[in-house]
């Protein structure tokens, strides 16, 4: 079966990319970093050619180790990365001042050891500096050629149309997944008209939507869905498991497994989305990569858009701090409080 690639300003892409957090930190301890290289080798070999990672992924430690493994192989990869946030004196910042976004590319570049970013995305809304300013900056570095283009991440309707309005936005990152359904709101459609991509993060439901999915039983004390994401809480998990068994009767009827349902679903709601399931076992990020040869019928799709509505999700996406630090649209019973 043939695999028709996805685009990201008209940069041709396989259908399934990879984020590159895990390895470094997020949902426990970084993995032995020899093994990160390996891990991402193996993702070039296999033919995954966008590779997504960013400034405050181990505090740079994710750009060094792309940058050791894509060397030599710059032109097999489509790399994407983020400023805003970032990590300095050990603690989280979020500046997206003209200056520093430049300052921030410069460094990106050095630890990716490269001479040109394909993708270089604002990774949240900084509410201290408008928008246009921030993607000024950006359009500069494009214009220097230290950028190819300009993406942003958790970002509304209203802000993605404001910042193309100064430059092209050729993607915008955003969590998507048969859990978190709120792209539909408005930023799909929006993406769609404007030519830009939506890359779906954590399309696995930051491991829920896989069989075995996590366990919070098991999170390591720095993973960080013991505390941002209430669903993994002991008192929403439960609930919230009993949504898997249509999955898992999908996955079985289209004979794949949950994980790759999960894919197979972001990538049939638009030709313009690409999922990009973060990992550290080569075996999953093997199984991730198939996805891009699955495809579901319309009534899969419709079975899974019926069972997994946005109200069926039992608690929030974020925290309340998690959630103040994102512009994307909510639904109204989740600002309702209902």
């Amino acid at each position: 079966m043939s695999i028709r690639s996805r685009t990201i300003g008209g940069d041709p892409v396989y259908p399934v990319g990879l984020g590159c957090m895990n390895v470094t930190h997020a949902y426990g301890p970084p993995i032995d970093e020899a093994d990160a290289v390996r891990l991402f080798q193996r993702a070039l070999d296999i033919g995954c050619n966008f590779f997504d990672t960013a400034t405050i992924y181990g505090a740079g430690r994710s750009e060094q180790l792309v940058g050791q493994a894509i060397a030599g192989r710059r032109d097999d990869v489509f790399l994407a990365s983020k400023c805003v946030l970032a990590v300095k004196d050990g603690k989280r910042v979020l500046d997206a001042r003209p200056e520093a976004i430049k300052s921030a590319c410069d460094a990106s570049l050095k630890r990716l050891n490269v001479d040109v970013i394909d993708l270089y995305y604002m990774h949240r809304p900084d509410p201290n500096v408008p928008i246009e300013d921030s993607v000024g900056a950006l359009s500069e570095l494009v214009e220097a050629g230290k950028i190819r283009m300009i993406g942003l991440s958790e970002m509304g309707e209203g802000l993605l149309r404001r910042a193309h309005a100064v430059h092209p936005i050729a993607a915008l990152q955003s969590e998507y997944s048969l859990w978190v359904r709120n792209p539909e709101i408005a930023v799909m459609e929006a993406c769609k008209e404007l030519g830009t991509a939506l890359v779906a993060f954590s399309p696995v439901g930051r491991g829920f939507l896989a069989d075995p999915p996590a366990d919070p039983a098991t999170f390591h004390e720095s993973d960080m869905r013991g505390t941002i994401f209430p669903r993994f809480s002991p008192e929403n998990y439960p609930a919230n498991l009993v949504l898997l068994d249509e999955a898992r009767a999908c996955a079985e009827e289209v004979g794949c497994s949950v994980a790759q349902l999960a894919l197979a679903w972001t990538l049939a709601k638009g030709d313009h989305v690409v999922p990009i399931p973060g990992t550290t076992s080569v075996k999953h990020l093997e199984e991730n990569h198939a996805a891009g040869a699955v495809s579901l019928s319309p009534e899969i799709v419709a079975r899974l858009d019926a069972h997994f509505t946005p109200e069926s999700a039992v608690g929030p996406r974020y925290n309340r701090y998690g959630q103040a630090s994102v512009d994307t649209e909510q639904y109204d019973f989740e600002t309702s409080g209902t």
